[in-house]
């Protein structure tokens, strides 16, 4: 920004500019960057500077700031001294409203969510799944043309069952429970959206959106981009100061925090408080697949969003190179602080909501990469499932579930004597290993071998005398001891007489 003199009221000013000129300058840079492009408008970039005004980016030539009183016109502006430096973001109160028009007024539900079945998908995000439906119908046609006669014609409306009825059995198995009553609300299970997240997916799994007016805004992307990859996505032909990657963290959070709710939806709150019970750490594989699971619930948008946010906040988390983001709180703090709220909370107010976000988020952090990953398993089961109900082996979508769900073990309790029994035979068995295989290692040197066996004697003797309990056992592992060579002839050496003169 082109910074000079400007006179005002018969007064000069140094050092600063006029809106207009800020309008001109921003409006130029913008079109041409590469991660905006011509389409932006000279009222976006008006809004724009109004939004650094706001924030202390700028601020009037009289020191003031915080507002958004900035117009297209000669008002003096200029850059404060320092970097601006904000508190940790919140969510506004009033962003936090709470309505009983999104809640089911089933009173057969334990849990007063909203009516899933009111709302309709988007068309743009079916048209894939017909397009799919269609192929894997005629696959199943080509698989047993034989026996058409006997096939039933598989609906839309089948697949969609299927799909509903094999997460929610799935999700009951790996929760260990007898129903998932107190859990979800089969209502609230949209089949379009599980099929859409498991089909429409990158190379990386992060779901693809057909419609991107719900995707993230492209200056969120590029924002999130350059702190995920710092400092290797930073662009240095753009101006950078001290204090830059505080400004794009903060606006990063900013747009999250403005949400109408968060990325886990308000309707699905009861259904991952249950999850968090399973934070414990012989719980943590059943914990990992039963996310797996509920994520797969969420919206598109939704999901999408929150694939981008863990992968930027978990590498920010793990960047040596990434500098400072607040004064007394590390990166990871920081990041869970921030975000645990935009990603998980209640429609009410409720007193443990922010440790059990935290809680959440922590978990996300470390196990994203497989919690928000397409699960094979899921399709293979859906297939296999829509054949059988095809060639009529059963006749309903929600009859017996064909493929075979995951299993799992657990420890049983032992009490301390029995702890301590088997710590103690447990490493004498191992110990005892390792002194066989110090007994049958015939590359070893016999001088080497007969040193380790003497220092193995020396730290075990109870274990050495049980393999060797007398000493022929001991000499029969080393055999005949070697005879002694004679010396060779030494021939003396012939002594020199000095000759004197």
């Amino acid at each position: 920004m082109p910074l000079r003199k400007h006179r005002q009221h018969f007064k000069k000013y140094g050092n600063c500019f006029t809106a207009e000129e800020a309008v001109d300058w921003l409006y130029d840079l913008l079109r041409n960057n590469s991660n905006f492009g011509p389409e932006v408008t000279r009222q976006q970039t008006i809004q724009l500077l109004r939004k650094f005004l706001k924030n202390h980016v700028i601020e009037d030539i009289k020191g003031r700031w915080g507002s958004e009183n900035l117009d297209d016109n000669s008002q003096l502006f200029r850059f404060p001294a320092n970097s601006p430096l904000k508190t940790i973001p919140r969510r506004h109160p009033e962003l936090r409203k709470t309505s009983i028009d999104n809640f089911s007024k089933d009173k057969d539900s334990i849990f007063k969510l909203r009516n899933l079945s009111r709302r309709t998908p988007k068309k743009h995000g079916l048209q894939f799944f017909q397009e799919n439906t269609e192929h894997m119908n005629c696959e199943i046609n080509n698989e047993d043309q034989e026996n058409s006669i006997y096939n039933r014609e598989i609906s839309q409306k089948d697949i969609e069952e299927v799909w509903r009825y094999i997460i929610l059995i799935y999700l009951q198995t790996i929760l260990g429970v007898s129903s998932l009553e107190e859990v979800i609300n089969p209502k609230q299970v949209i089949p379009q959206y599980i099929m859409y997240n498991m089909t429409n997916t990158s190379k990386h799994g992060i779901v693809i959106l057909q419609d991107k007016s719900d995707d993230l805004p492209h200056w969120v992307l590029s924002a999130m981009k350059c702190l995920a990859n710092w400092p290797r996505s930073n662009d240095m032909n753009n101006p950078t100061y001290i204090g830059f990657e505080r400004d794009v963290f903060r606006t990063i959070a900013d747009y999250f925090l403005d949400l109408p709710e968060p990325l886990l939806t308000f309707e699905y709150y009861e259904l991952f408080v249950n999850i968090l019970g399973l934070l414990q750490p012989h719980l943590e594989r059943v914990a990992i697949d039963a996310l797996q699971l509920c994520c797969l619930l969420l919206p598109p948008p939704n999901r999408r969003k929150l694939q981008l946010l863990m992968r930027m906040i978990s590498r920010m988390s793990q960047n040596v190179d990434m500098p400072q983001l607040h004064d007394t709180m590390g990166t990871r703090s920081l990041m869970i602080h921030t975000f645990s709220r935009c990603i998980l909370c209640c429609a009410e107010e409720v007193g443990l909501d922010e440790i059990l976000a935290a809680r959440l988020v922590s978990f996300l952090m470390d196990h994203h990469q497989e919690i928000l990953q397409v699960p094979s398993y899921l399709q293979s089961a859906v297939e296999k499932h829509l054949n059988y109900l095809k060639k009529g082996r059963i006749k309903n979508p929600g009859d017996g579930l064909i493929a075979p769900l995951p299993t799992y073990s657990y420890c049983k309790q032992i009490s301390a004597q029995e702890f301590d029994e088997q710590k103690v035979s447990t490493s004498q068995a191992a110990i005892a290993e390792l002194l066989e295989s110090i007994i049958k290692n015939k590359s070893l040197p016999l001088k080497e071998k007969r040193k380790k066996l003497k220092q193995f004697q020396k730290e075990y003797p109870l274990i050495y005398q049980k393999r060797f309990p007398t000493t022929e056992s001991e000499a029969a592992l080393f055999g005949d001891k070697p005879t002694i060579k004679q010396p060779m002839l030494i021939l003396r050496k012939p002594k020199l007489h000095s000759i004197r003169y």
